[in-house]
């Protein structure tokens, strides 16, 4: 299937260095070979493929060059400005990386002006129904048991499912994160995933968690850090106008797979819809160029709005997920009442959907999650 960043990319490549991030096995290797067809693979965990880059010693006459996993090697970015100031873009290049390609090793100079940065999501209802002839409620299905990432979501089996998401984490954990940090207590690190999974959607304390993995709020603060950096969980902080004072306070966590997440059926969705909604910001970011952001509202008092779309850091869009509550929240009229606000309920089992005076909407889930847009 095509994935929705096969136009971008086409678009730009050649042009400049194009880094492709995401999830490890949400398609990048895939979608890059297929922009393409007079391509070199080169993979930095294939000691071969290492002697190549040491030696540089691709094959030039190819149209594109494709290094995975590049930022696994020291000074990684300094040696990739060097290739592109001394040799320009013949071939065109493309890198990809399952981690956030600033997290890890010595970065070296910056390729300010010399690249465009991409992050690639695992499938969801929207991009299915564009690329594949399975039908909307199949779809969302699928994603609410299964998750998004292309194996899994086209096999649409659970049992298969299960055997994928055991050697998905462990190559996670056992692989990567071994390979890039010092921290060798990845028991400890399974544990926390496991109490991540039963909290998604709720404000987490790393005061709360040190207590019960017996560890210091520091280290599970650094190790929430590393299973962001390695595309496991992403977090929302909530919204305050003052940027360092919404920093400090309790972000909520969500799984990029949701296959991962324990929890009832709301709960499921509230995730599936923030992987949605974190896709398209994200997309808008990487592809327009728009000034979106992602978060959450949450008052002194506990009323909270699930999630708030900022553009250009100034409050845009309220969404509110439920799973059966057809009664528009009250929480709405609390927050930024004054403001001209897109107002919408999202709930996973809604016969048709609703609209108010005030310009609230609500929306089955399955019509939302096929239809994003930030009007």
């Amino acid at each position: 299937m095509e994935r929705y960043l096969t136009p971008a990319l086409s678009e730009e490549l050649g042009k400049k260095i194009l880094l492709l991030t995401g999830p490890r096995q949400c398609g990048k290797t895939t979608l890059s070979r297929m922009l393409c067809p007079d391509y070199q693979y080169i993979n930095y965990d294939l000691a071969e493929h290492r002697l190549l880059l040491m030696e540089k010693s691709w094959d030039r006459r190819k149209a594109l060059v494709i290094f995975d996993e590049l930022h696994k090697m020291d000074q990684w970015k300094a040696w990739l400005k060097g290739i592109y100031d001394v040799e320009g873009m013949s071939p065109a290049l493309l890198v990809t990386g399952s981690a956030r390609l600033e997290a890890f090793r010595k970065t070296g100079d910056s390729l300010a002006g010399r690249h465009f940065q991409f992050r690639l999501h695992p499938i969801d209802l929207k991009e299915a129904e564009a690329q594949t002839d399975l039908g909307r409620d199949e779809i969302f299905a699928r994603l609410m048991t299964v998750g998004g990432f292309p194996e899994p979501f086209l096999k649409g089996s659970q049992a298969y499912y299960n055997r994928w998401k055991r050697s998905h984490v462990d190559l996670i954990l056992k692989e990567e994160l071994l390979t890039l940090t010092a921290v060798r207590d990845i028991q400890s690190i399974e544990t926390l995933i496991e109490l991540l999974r039963t909290r998604v959607g709720s404000p987490i304390s790393a005061n709360s968690l040190a207590r019960d993995l017996q560890k210091s709020p520091n280290t599970i603060r650094h190790w929430l850090k590393l299973l962001e950096d390695l595309y496991v969980i992403f977090k929302l902080v909530p919204y305050h106008k003052n940027i360092a004072r919404a920093l400090l306070k309790e972000p909520k966590y969500y799984f990029y797979d949701n296959g991962m997440v324990q929890g009832d059926e709301g709960t499921r969705l509230e995730n599936l819809v923030a992987c949605a909604l974190l896709k398209e910001v994200q997309r808008a970011q990487d592809v327009d160029g728009e000034d979106l952001g992602l978060q959450y509202l949450r008052t002194k008092d506990g009323l909270e709005i699930d999630f708030l779309v900022t553009r250009e850091k100034q409050p845009h869009q309220l969404i509110e997920v439920k799973w059966k509550d057809d009664k528009l929240s009250r929480n709405f009229k609390k927050f930024l009442v004054t403001e001209p606000l897109s107002r919408i309920q999202v709930v996973g089992e809604l016969a048709h959907g609703k609209s108010y005076p005030e310009g609230e909407r609500i929306e089955p889930a399955r019509e939302f999650l096929g239809g994003i847009s930030w009007g």
